[in-house]
């Protein structure tokens, strides 16, 4: 697993659409899955501020780390794992116990990580893809080693930021895309799957994917629709060096809130921003309300249960303590394809009897 020195950095992972390919130039995705046509090439569009081409389906992908699971997982669900020359993204825990597996067989490429925990510039230009996958803006960023996306394309291989962190890395981020990186939501997962499909040119599969994901959480909404919501607490014990006080970091805002509100609560610190996680102290911790404890694993080796019983313990006074009413999960809360098994997870404690 990766070093507590890229903890940091887990929590702005998920964050809010910025901007996607409807045509050969700027647009948006439709999610609409009632039609989907072919992509016209050369595809042209405008990704966080760099227009990139596409002549043709990528054949050579390269997916950075950038602390991230999200984009090798939607690649993975998408069928395109073939076109996959390195990947570097890996979690070892997951909400679908598959994708383990099927992360672990894909190649590597043998490339090795500089001291910023992704791929440096050297070792991407000698590899050679046809395009490089980042997370973030901050994966093309020449002071932590990295390729920018301009000698990429001098060196004639096409780049792609997840369009939900266009504004994470890059310092002169536009306002519409800082204020999309805070609203994100559940539907910023399903806006990524849409435009790989765009650039792939399996649309009807990313459409049908769409679809099915989205059924799964608009099932949930409804079964919990008019239910009194319940105070939710989301926290990963692993990830306690995230927080200045060495406490379970405990993630706000964003793709965490929608996940919850799609599950019939509320979070326990809604209307938080992502810097609670670091900022958050001891006595803000013991005496929020938390009716529903819901517990991240970070590493294959924690116990979920065991690490529940601990904050039970630590914090009596909480409802969830007394009940003793709490969810496990991992990857399903963070921007990526498995929000849906999150949102079921969660749904199952929060509103058992609905």
């Amino acid at each position: 697993m990766k070093s507590v020195i890229v903890l940091a950095a887990l929590v702005a992972l998920t964050a809010a659409a910025c901007g996607a390919p409807s045509g050969s130039d700027r647009g948006s995705i439709e999610l609409s899955t009632t039609s989907a046509g072919r992509t016209g090439y050369p595809l042209t569009f405008d990704n966080c501020g760099t227009r990139v081409t596409f002549p043709r389906p990528p054949q050579r992908v390269l997916i950075l780390n950038g602390t991230s699971v999200g984009e090798v997982e939607s690649f993975i669900m998408l069928g395109l794992d073939k076109s996959i020359l390195a990947n570097a993204q890996s979690y070892g825990v997951s909400d679908d116990p598959s994708m383990i597996g099927k992360i672990k067989a894909l190649p590597t490429g043998g490339l090795t990580m500089n001291k910023n925990f992704d791929v440096p510039a050297e070792q991407v230009l000698k590899l050679k893809p046809d395009l490089v996958v980042s997370t973030w803006s901050g994966g093309f960023d020449a002071k932590k080693g990295f390729a920018t996306r301009e000698q990429l394309a001098a060196a004639g291989i096409a780049s792609l930021v997840n369009p939900v962190n266009c504004a994470m890395g890059k310092p002169e981020a536009t306002e519409e895309e800082r204020r999309a990186y805070r609203n994100q939501s559940i539907n910023s997962s399903l806006e990524f799957i849409a435009l790989l499909g765009r650039i792939f040119d399996v649309q009807d599969r990313a459409l049908d994917l769409i679809g099915k994901l989205r059924a799964r959480v608009e099932a949930v909404r409804t079964r919990v629709a008019g239910v009194p919501p319940r105070k939710v607490l989301i926290t990963y014990p692993g990830m306690a060096m995230m927080n200045a006080n060495g406490l379970p970091a405990v993630m706000t805002g964003g793709i965490y809130d929608d996940v919850i509100k799609a599950a019939g609560g509320v979070n326990a610190f809604a209307g938080q921003t992502a810097d609670l996680t670091r900022t958050l102290n001891k006595e803000q911790l013991a005496t929020a309300q938390v009716d529903v404890l819901v517990v991240g694993l970070f590493t294959p080796g924690e116990n979920g249960d065991k690490k529940a019983a601990e904050l039970f313990a630590a914090y009596p006074q909480w409802a969830a303590s007394k009940s003793r009413t709490y969810a496990v999960v991992s990857d399903g809360v963070y921007l990526g394809p498995l929000n849906a098994w999150a949102v079921e997870k969660i749904s199952k404690v929060v509103h058992p009897d609905e």
